[in-house]
């Protein structure tokens, strides 16, 4: 009969405290489990082979990480607006005086779009990418990423009018 890996017994007896702290310390908590599972095998990797690992260490693992992943997000939202606000599609907009009421209304247009086309649309606008470096980032066809690129294209001529018309007769 094969015995239980030290690690899962430890687990077993630690988890579900640990998985209550993280759930504090995670801004979303879809990414709690990620956390702990994180610290965990760190920790175990450096302290934990003998099953001598103290609850705490993973403990402060979970906090500092978290912290980490915070940061790391609250920079990618900064480098992803700056990038945006550079982008062309934000610059056509800055004449107006509805500028932020036109930048709603079309993200809110791309929002609706199936994820197929909202993330070729996303790749060649914003990431300013060709349909071949699309292509192969997606490992589709180009005959696939034009096409997608195509139909949300029409979509959003079709949306963007009667958003923005909305948006104008409701102030």
């Amino acid at each position: 009969m094969k015995s239980e890996p030290i690690w899962k017994s430890w687990f077993a007896r630690h988890g579900s405290k640990l998985l209550l702290f993280a759930r504090q310390q995670a801004r979303n908590p879809n990414d709690a489990e990620d956390l702990l599972q994180e610290a965990f095998v760190r920790m175990w990797r450096l302290y934990g082979h003998t099953g001598d690992l103290s609850p705490g260490l993973v403990y402060r693992a979970i906090r500092r990480l978290a912290i980490d992943w915070a940061r790391s997000l609250d920079r990618r939202v900064v480098r992803e607006q700056r990038t945006y606000e550079l982008s062309p599609l934000s610059s056509a907009f800055e004449d107006n005086l509805e500028k932020d009421e036109r930048q709603k209304a079309l993200l809110q247009c791309v929002d609706r779009l199936p994820d197929e086309q909202k993330e070729v649309i996303t790749l060649k606008v914003w990431g300013e990418l060709t349909f071949d470096e699309i292509s192969r980032t997606l490992d589709l066809s180009l005959n696939t990423v034009a096409s997608r690129y195509r139909y949300g294209l029409q979509k959003l001529k079709e949306w963007v009018p009667q958003e923005l018309g909305e948006s104008e007769r409701n102030p």
